[in-house]
């Protein structure tokens, strides 16, 4: 039998009722942490679970694999996926957890800073941020978690750039902003993991308005062919979540590139911005 699109999570609750008393100490453990599935054999996951091997077994059978091994490679599928459940692990006491954490939060922020900027090169930097500028709109999308890069990203460059809108705003739809899409703007996207199908609805618009398209993706991600330019950004986490420092400092440096192309029409902007902020007390 192959394991259909049902997730893991999903088979597992879906037999709750039926289980023995073992099986639900079992199905209780892998529904804290799925994960330890794809980390462990039968018999370790038995003793981790602290139950028998041939319970593991009938377990596995039960929620509707034929072999602990497809279960195996089915939580790893969704692990890939980047569910943050399947990242996550019984590990030791929390108080150890929490000083190795410390650490390597640090760690892993550092290689991820290093790993994304040294795919980046001046030239293309340069060139990006003055199309970014020469846009007649600028579209910014990003949902989920990356809808927070987006809006950090729109809210810097607004300083200097009149037309920029974050996608999708509440109530609306992409239709409202892709019918009026030209060769001459600019689609930022943000498709690091676990995006919403309307990334790709956006994509197809774009690429048949032919816009510039900006593409800024994770390691664990697919890449945009018809991308004019893309960006990966390495988002490894020594946890259960994505670690996105590379992500920011990409929209910082994408932020001061823009400001700077934007020339003295920018710094025109930026000073009629500032000035309306006096006037209308905005910081008092």
């Amino acid at each position: 039998m192959r394991p259909s699109s049902e997730s893991f999570v999903r088979r597992v609750r879906s037999k709750l009722d039926e289980l023995s008393s073992t099986e639900r100490l079992l199905a209780d453990f892998l529904l804290e942490f799925p994960g330890e599935l794809a980390s462990y054999a039968g018999n370790e996951l038995a003793q981790l679970a602290g139950v028998s091997p041939s319970t593991v077994s009938r377990f596995i059978r039960r929620i509707g694999y034929e072999s602990y091994e497809e279960a195996r490679r089915h939580v790893r599928e969704e692990q890939e996926v980047g569910s943050p459940l399947f990242h996550g692990s019984s590990g030791s006491s929390s108080a150890a957890r929490q000083v190795r954490s410390v650490a390597a939060h640090f760690q892993q922020s550092q290689a991820n800073l290093a790993a994304t900027f040294e795919r980046l090169s001046d030239a293309t930097m340069a060139e990006i941020a003055r199309a970014i500028v020469g846009a007649p709109q600028v579209l910014i999308f990003g949902s989920r978690s990356s809808q927070a890069f987006a809006l950090y990203l729109r809210w810097q460059i607004i300083q200097v750039l009149p037309r920029v809108t974050a996608l999708p705003g509440p109530g609306e739809t992409l239709a409202e902003y892709t019918a009026g899409l030209s060769e001459r703007d600019c689609v930022i996207v943000f498709g690091t993991r676990r995006q919403t199908s309307q990334m790709d609805r956006l994509l197809q618009a774009a690429v048949r308005a032919a816009a510039h398209i900006l593409y800024i993706s994770d390691h664990a991600s697919p890449d945009c062919a018809q991308a004019h330019w893309s960006l990966q950004a390495q988002c490894r986490g020594p946890g259960p979540l994505d670690n996105h420092v590379g992500v920011m400092a990409l929209c910082d440096l994408l932020a001061t590139l823009v400001i700077d192309a934007s020339g003295a029409a920018g710094r025109k902007r930026l000073a009629a911005v500032e000035q309306e902020h006096e006037e209308l007390g905005d910081f008092g």
